[in-house]
């Protein structure tokens, strides 16, 4: 063999240290941190006024924002299309790309879309453009490794990002494993941050009074903190009968676990003795109707199936103020302050005003030759738009996406 020397010697290292260079800048190029953002390219859509019924099928699960775009998670990317009313996902109107953050959660109010990613950053998103507002460092987020592909949890109820009111200041909420922080949704001001021990606090969503409400799981007590969205002072709440352990579900939001005008508290899971409770100035106001585990709460109503009716009740005083007989097997898929979603066991939709009990649209949750023998997953509805997962019979919550899914395109959004 006959080894290179002098001169020779000299080029052969040269090139060596040359395609190292090369090699190490491309790997750099790959795998080094980066961001990539593409603005949209057209105006911003009027606002749909669809008829109600089903106006799209889609392989992912859309957020509604400003009822003009749809916003769409992926691992690594938010991107939105438009209009909100196309049958299908179309060419994004803008997309906002991070690597290798993965995409934590979205939240929407207006035309501002606020994003939160697994490295901490709070990124808010102008929905009109598609262009940054405004950035924070954010507490990093507990990662979610469980999410199906549709992106459902991530879009309509994450688990770490919030939005609140509070003293006239609209709020967006970060919860990350040791620490919380409140922004000013409309120039990212930090209004405030609060560290807090690993592992205790459990982020349950925030209240139509303005606050951030948690678990404290690390007392001999579990408790309920509320934190003020706009300072972070904290009150603390020990519901009657609490343990140390506690189940805490949000109820009447108004989008994802955000705005919500009340709660179900309970020992544990299945607790034949859970309380609802009203949201108010102080502490939280006992509310026996909706105590009921499948009893839900569309602005000052509380809603529930009971013996083939479905029954609507004040839910500060019980009183009933109307129903519906003979709706059968059907249960309540969900609400929003004006409205109740009603699925039947065929898979149709009734709509009902949550104030009077009028039916505002009733129609068949299919779209072309669909099969209607399908069970309704995450469902997801704001300002009149509803959208839900079609899942397989029999629903294996175990089996892979391919076998979970009804189809390659399992969502449907319809207009009620």
């Amino acid at each position: 063999m006959v080894f290179p020397t002098g001169r020779r010697l000299f080029v052969v290292a040269a090139v060596v240290v040359v395609v190292l260079m090369a090699v190490a800048a491309t790997v750099y190029r790959v795998l080094a941190p980066a961001e990539v953002s593409t603005a949209a390219a057209g105006a911003y859509p009027t606002a749909a006024t669809p008829s109600p019924g089903l106006v799209a099928r889609l392989p992912v699960a859309p957020l509604v924002v400003d009822g003009r775009i749809r916003v769409y998670a992926a691992e690594r990317q938010v991107y939105a299309d438009e209009p909100v009313d196309f049958k299908h996902r179309s060419t994004p109107y803008w997309s906002f790309r991070r690597w290798p953050a993965e995409l934590e959660g979205v939240v929407a109010s207006g035309h501002t879309v606020v994003t939160q990613w697994s490295d901490g950053q709070v990124v808010a998103l102008d929905g009109r453009t598609g262009q940054i507002a405004w950035r924070a460092e954010g507490p990093v987020p507990e990662h979610d490794t469980g999410s199906r592909r549709t992106g459902a949890e991530v879009v309509w109820n994450p688990a770490g990002l919030f939005l609140a009111s509070a003293a006239d200041t609209s709020v967006v909420l970060a919860v990350g494993g040791d620490a919380m922080a409140g922004w000013n949704l409309a120039d990212g001001r930090q209004l405030w941050q609060s560290d807090i021990r690993p592992g205790c606090q459990q982020a349950i969503g925030t209240s139509t009074a303005g606050g951030l409400v948690s678990v404290d799981s690390c007392s001999p007590a579990a408790t309920i903190d509320f934190r003020d969205a706009a300072t972070g002072a904290v009150t603390r709440w020990s519901p009657p009968g609490g343990g140390e352990t506690l189940v805490v579900t949000p109820l009447g939001c108004h989008s994802g676990r955000s705005g919500c005008a009340g709660l179900r508290t309970a020992v544990g899971p299945g607790d034949d003795a859970a309380r609802g409770w009203l949201f108010g100035p102080g502490e939280p106001v006992a509310a026996p109707v909706l105590d009921a585990p499948d009893t839900r709460l569309a602005g000052d109503v509380a809603v529930g199936v009971r013996d083939g009716a479905l029954v609507a009740r004040e839910a500060r005083t019980g009183s009933e103020r109307w129903r519906h007989e003979d709706v059968g097997a059907a249960r309540v898929l969900a609400v929003e302050p004006d409205r109740v979603h009603l699925v039947t066991d065929s898979n149709s939709l009734i709509t009902f005003d949550s104030v009077s009990g009028d039916q505002r649209s009733r129609f068949q949750l299919s779209l072309g030759t669909d099969s209607t023998s399908w069970a309704p997953g995450t469902a997801y509805a704001v300002d009149g738009y509803l959208a839900v997962e079609c899942l397989r019979l029999p629903v294996d919550a175990e089996a892979d996406d391919q076998r979970y899914f009804l189809t390659s395109r399992p969502v449907l959004l319809a207009a009620t």
